[in-house]
């Protein structure tokens, strides 16, 4: 009798506690480690003759997941962000967890390099630091760290292949 009524209760009382621990997010960072980013397009870009595989992302999502989370990013990769109106944007290194070269690009010419730009973990939005493109600008390419000394990579050189995305 003591098992038929008792072993219910319990179970109820731990799918409750399971289903209150997941409305509140608990189980978020567990979840995002098995559920793949939602991938976007690929393409290949070249500055000078260095080959460069990225990801595009050109709506408001895709721009603002980046390459947040990530762990790593591939030799000779990366992420071009493009944008259908030039401005001058800010980006951050939000939820970002690997050093990243950030290259401004306006219209294939490189403005402007800010270089081995760090993760900032457990620092809250509002004081996370903010890197201003140095002038208006249509694309932004993020590489790993060191990319562009490795690969000479310029103010005033040119891009081919942004023109495909």
């Amino acid at each position: 009798m003591f098992k038929s009524i008792f072993l219910p209760i319990i179970a109820v009382a731990v799918f409750i506690s399971f289903v209150g621990f997941l409305s509140q997010g608990k189980f978020d960072s567990l979840f995002k480690k098995i559920t793949p980013t939602p991938s976007s397009s690929h393409k290949t870009i070249k500055i000078n003759d260095t080959e460069i595989q990225v990801e595009v992302a050109k709506t408001n999502e895709e721009r603002a997941r980046g390459l947040s989370n990530r762990t790593k990013l591939d030799e000779n990769s990366g992420m071009v962000f493009v944008f259908s109106k030039k401005s001058k944007l800010v980006f951050w290194m939000k939820d970002t967890k690997i050093p990243l070269d950030i290259i401004w690009i306006n219209d294939n010419i490189i403005i402007g390099i800010d270089k081995d730009v760090k993760p900032e973990p457990n620092v809250i939005d509002s004081k996370l630091t903010k890197y201003p493109a140095p002038d208006d600008i249509n694309y932004v390419l993020e590489v790993n760290a060191g990319f562009s000394d490795k690969f000479g990579i310029k103010l005033g050189q040119s891009l081919s292949g942004l023109e495909q995305l």
